[in-house]
């Protein structure tokens, strides 16, 4: 397919709304591709060159592509500056400056290669080469085509929809409905791969999903847990189950392979391998052929073997000074989970079963990894006694596990549930929250250029993210400054499509889907104003007196709380 005709579909994409709609054209397009051509597409249309957890940065500022429009162009840097500052993207840009381009007959392979070509300039000189490459590329392409490409680099793409909605559409594309979402979701759990899913299924057709397992290298979706208010209700819903201690820091996924380097990855898929060479170093000792792990890492004071609080963790999350940090503040990772062993996939077996091969595996193996402690507990009481105790031991709480449980790849299941108490604070957890714009600073904020944000939470039904509170107070003035700059990298010109706003909520400056922020709140309440929960006439959900606890860059937006999870929690708190 010619990349003319890929932006023409992209064109179209843009200018809908309406969720089914998006998903009709995607099938489109992926029914005009070839099967060579599928796995590009996908990783095109999120504004990747690659999977999540393999993703090539391309080490050009908004300034440097600027540079790339005005040579490719023949225009003046100034004039082009200004004239972005008036338009406020980069992709109207190139599609003004370069309408007149005819463009050659690059393929959508051609493209994507020369992308890849241009990210991977290293070194000296490699600047030049990175705004020489891509101003020729811009020059060779049509202005439309020239629109969508000048968006990737800088992470711009901003068509409005995820992972899955694409594989929404390979099941349209197959049999013209979403029929086939449940193979085509179990797949991606467990290889998140989307361009190789929808390359399989091109080529050997939707029964070939069967055969699609964990690729030691190739991240696992990561399971996640439920919530519930008390112990009680824990034992009443689950029956007896094992119970460890919740730890504060960030989730590891870590595969082995004798002879290759230890990858690792973060909960939202991106690779941290080089990261963590003190995890790796443990690692690679550890006498086994293969393996996947998961664990959670934190920072621990080697003097009095406690843990450090989650942002001093998350320090570690560097591409630069690496080495310098691992000795500063180096980490210990308390595993919890095993999903691959020697060559064979762990993902059905009980828990009981991967606990058992996990401690075999690594118990005792170092002080770098640790298995986190674990008893069996049948009653509320002993639950709930253990639960206290792990809060005097500097422990956020517990988490619970069916003992028959599989590993529930990529799914919010209650063979997990997780349950923690927050300070000040009716309500028994915090709420990871979207920050989806912000209204200017009024007074003293003034000074700020902020004065409160949106947050919403995620919808799994429709893929939409709803509002379900403005966030005025409880930030320092430090913090004031840094959600402005956080939020300034992402603003956006135009409210996304994945939001459902309503109508007195508009914001001064909105920003793509991106940031989540850990929401501390009184309570629940039912608020007309918020589109959280929000059914007919039956008002949605708000957090009453909500203040930001931290960051959470260790979570995509997906990954935030559910509008499912809020609602439980309104009804149990």
């Amino acid at each position: 397919m010619l990349f003319t005709e890929f932006a023409n579909y992209l064109a179209h994409i843009e200018q809908t709304s309406s969720r089914n709609e998006i998903t009709v054209q995607l099938a489109g397009l992926f029914t005009h591709a070839s099967s060579d051509e599928i796995a590009h597409m996908c990783y095109l249309v999120l504004g990747n060159l690659g999977p999540a957890y393999d993703r090539k940065e391309f080490g050009i500022s908004q300034k440097t592509l600027l540079k790339c429009i005005a040579r490719a162009a023949g225009k003046e840097q100034d004039l082009v500056d200004i004239r972005n500052k008036e338009l406020g993207d980069v992709g109207d840009l190139a599609l003004e400056f370069l309408k007149e381009n005819r463009g050659d007959d690059m393929s959508v392979i051609e493209v994507f290669n020369a992308l890849s070509l241009i990210a991977s300039y290293q070194g000296v000189g490699s600047q030049e080469q990175k705004i020489e490459g891509l101003s020729q590329l811009l020059q060779r392409v049509d202005g439309l085509s020239a629109k969508y490409i000048a968006r990737i680099p800088v992470q711009k793409l901003r068509l409005g929809f995820s992972d899955m909605t694409i594989l929404d559409a390979l099941s349209y594309m197959v049999s013209n409905d979403k029929s086939h979402r449940t193979e085509l979701e179990r797949a991606f759990n467990v290889r998140a791969d989307i361009g190789y899913i929808a390359q399989v299924v091109k080529r050997e057709g939707i029964q070939a999903l069967s055969k699609v397992t964990l690729s030691v290298g190739v991240p696992v979706r990561p399971a996640a847990a439920e919530r519930m208010p008390s112990a009680a209700l824990i034992i009443d819903k689950l029956g007896p189950v094992a119970v460890e201690p919740k730890v504060d820091g960030f989730r590891l996924q870590v595969h082995v392979k004798k002879g290759s380097p230890v990858r690792m990855f973060s909960r939202n898929l991106e690779d941290m391998s080089k990261m963590f060479p003190e995890v790796a170093l443990a690692v690679e000792t550890v006498p086994v052929e293969s393996m996947v792990f998961e664990g959670e890492a934190i920072a621990v004071d080697e003097q009095t073997g406690d843990m450090l609080p989650f942002q001093e963790t998350m320090q570690r999350r560097r591409t630069h000074g690496v080495a310098q940090k691992a000795q500063e503040l180096p980490l210990t990772v308390f595993c919890f989970d095993l999903l691959y062993l020697n060559g064979k996939v762990l993902l059905d077996e009980p828990y009981v079963e991967r606990r058992r091969l996990l401690t075999e595996s690594l118990g005792g193996h170092s002080k770098t990894l640790l298995v986190v402690d674990k008893t069996d507990m049948a009653t509320g009481d002993e639950l709930s006694e253990y639960f206290y105790q792990q809060l005097e031991a500097g422990y956020e709480g517990i988490m619970t596990k069916r003992l028959d449980a599989p590993y529930s790849a990529g799914k919010r299941s209650n063979n997990w549930v997780k349950l923690k108490r927050e300070d000040r604070s009716d309500l028994n957890d915090t709420v990871d929250c979207v920050v989806m714009g912000y209204k200017f600073g009024k007074g003293r904020r003034n000074s700020f250029g902020i004065g409160a944000f949106l947050v919403g939470v995620f919808d799994e039904e429709d893929q939409m993210y709803k509002t379900i509170s403005n966030v005025g107070t409880g930030l320092t003035d430090e913090q004031w400054k840094e959600m402005k700059s956080r939020s300034d990298t992402l603003q956006v010109k135009h409210k996304p499509n994945q939001y459902d706003v309503a109508s007195g909520l508009t914001q001064d400056v909105w920003i793509e889907p991106s940031m989540v922020v850990e929401i501390l709140a009184d309570t629940i309440t039912r608020s007309p104003n918020h589109t959280a929960g929000k059914v007919g006439d039956d008002p949605g959900y708000a957090l009453r007196f909500p203040r930001l606890v931290q960051w959470r860059d260790d979570k995509s937006p997906e990954q935030a709380t559910s509008v499912k999870e809020i609602q439980s929690m309104f009804k149990n708190g």
